[in-house]
């Protein structure tokens, strides 16, 4: 491919989000043809995979179009360059194409399937991490996500046995998973419903002090000690070590309220009180040699056998928002947008780099253009020759799983 020439004009310094950029980016860098044969599902001639799916866009001064619809992928090459959308939101396939929705009649204009989705946002760890707040991430707090997204994968795979799985950051605070076997895309709201539920284990508001309450059968479940593993694996480098949740009074509240023993809480937070500027790790051990002793005097009705596990869990496990899950016609962001508050490009994450993938190093919009400006130039692929290239390497290897399997290339039954 060549790169247009309008690319070359483009200033070294630009770091604005504006249609003439983002045309750029859609013309030159976005992986057109990938993502076409991903979410068409077979090959290059168009089906209702491709055809029926809604694309909503944000547009110029936060227009929002919804119910896009393209007859293949040079259509939706196309509007994509005109357009030059803030942010594409990916949606159901419907009974006919959703730019058709408002001529059809009631009842017949229906969503019929959608990849199973999942979305984890940082936010909704304000009440654990203590170095960021909001829409703001550091390498601390993002650990949460590694754990996440560890989680969640291993329990698609090896409880649900899905394969076919991208993750996805989300270019500023949290990640998303697309699920796309064919299984999984065709689930109706309740079996969403149920993979959502079977996945979530965090309940209550941040006013609740116990929010993982597990009896003896369900603590043994395959999945629950498989999680539990994973946590532990984490537990201490990110929230003693990083986040310091023992740290100061207000920290250590929020973990003595989960504890089921009014006298106890009151015995630690005199404690550490009297040295509070000890740290978190050395709290935690005074605080499970305490839990302990007194459960082996009190008995394991009270709860105090558990807390250990509970509490590692509360603070560690992934936080699902399941109103994404659980719909088949729930709108969610697509990969390889551009997130209109950070400029970054919203990357898909391999399976085998939940630990490596750093957020910071994800290229952001103005930095593709300087690269592309600076490149000599040259013909194929203009994406490989910047930073998008391990992402789309990773992009690449992913469709290659989703694509049907060619009739030469499977087995034969010859004897």
């Amino acid at each position: 491919m060549e790169i247009d020439d309008n690319m070359m004009q483009v200033d070294d310094g630009i770091d604005e989000i504006s249609p003439m950029t983002l045309g750029h980016y859609y013309q030159n860098l976005f992986p057109h043809a990938l993502y076409y044969k991903w979410l068409n599902y077979n090959g290059k001639l168009a089906t209702t995979e491709f055809t029926h799916r809604e694309f909503s866009f944000t547009i110029k001064d936060g227009i929002y179009l919804r119910y896009q619809s393209f007859k293949d992928s040079e259509e939706f090459q196309r509007e994509l360059s005109r357009l030059s959308p803030s942010k594409i939101d990916i949606g159901a396939i419907f009974t006919a194409p959703p730019k058709h929705a408002k001529s059809l009649q009631p009842g017949v204009f229906k969503p019929v399937s959608k990849e199973l989705v999942f979305d984890i946002d940082m936010t909704d760890y304000d009440e654990i991490r203590t170095c960021c707040q909001g829409g703001d991430i550091c390498a601390k707090c993002w650990r949460f996500m590694t754990v996440a997204m560890h989680v969640v994968d291993r329990a698609l795979r090896e409880d649900f046995g899905f394969t076919k799985i991208m993750w996805a950051y989300s270019g500023r605070r949290g990640v998303h998973c697309w699920v796309c076997d064919e299984r999984a895309r065709k689930l109706d709201d309740a079996g969403r419903k149920a993979v959502a539920g079977y996945l979530s284990l965090i309940r209550g508001g941040a006013e609740q002090g116990k929010k993982v309450n597990l009896t003896q059968r369900s603590a043994q479940h395959p999945h629950i000690v498989r999680s539990l593993e994973i946590v532990e694996e984490y537990f201490e480098d990110v929230l003693l070590v990083d986040q310091e949740i023992l740290l100061t009074r207000d920290r250590w509240t929020k973990v003595l309220n989960a504890l089921p023993d009014e006298e106890l809480r009151k015995t630690m937070d005199a404690q550490w009180s009297k040295r509070p500027d000890r740290s978190s790790v050395d709290k935690w051990s005074e605080l499970i040699d305490a839990v302990d002793k007194r459960a082996a005097k009190k008995g394991s009705k009270f709860g105090l056998n558990t807390f250990e596990r509970d509490i590692m869990l509360q603070m560690t496990y992934p936080r699902l928002d399941e109103n994404v899950t659980t719909h088949v016609n729930h709108l969610l962001k697509s990969p390889f947008c551009i997130h209109p508050k950070t400029g970054r490009v919203c990357t898909p994450i391999a399976a085998d780099q939940f630990d490596s993938f750093d957020p910071f190093a994800v290229p952001t919009l103005a930095q593709l253009l300087r690269e592309v400006n600076e490149a000599p130039s040259q013909s194929g692929s203009v994406a490989k020759s910047t930073s998008m290239a391990p992402y789309i390497g990773v992009f690449e290897d992913f469709v290659s799983t989703v694509l049907p399997t060619p009739v030469n290339s499977q087995p034969s039954l010859d004897f």
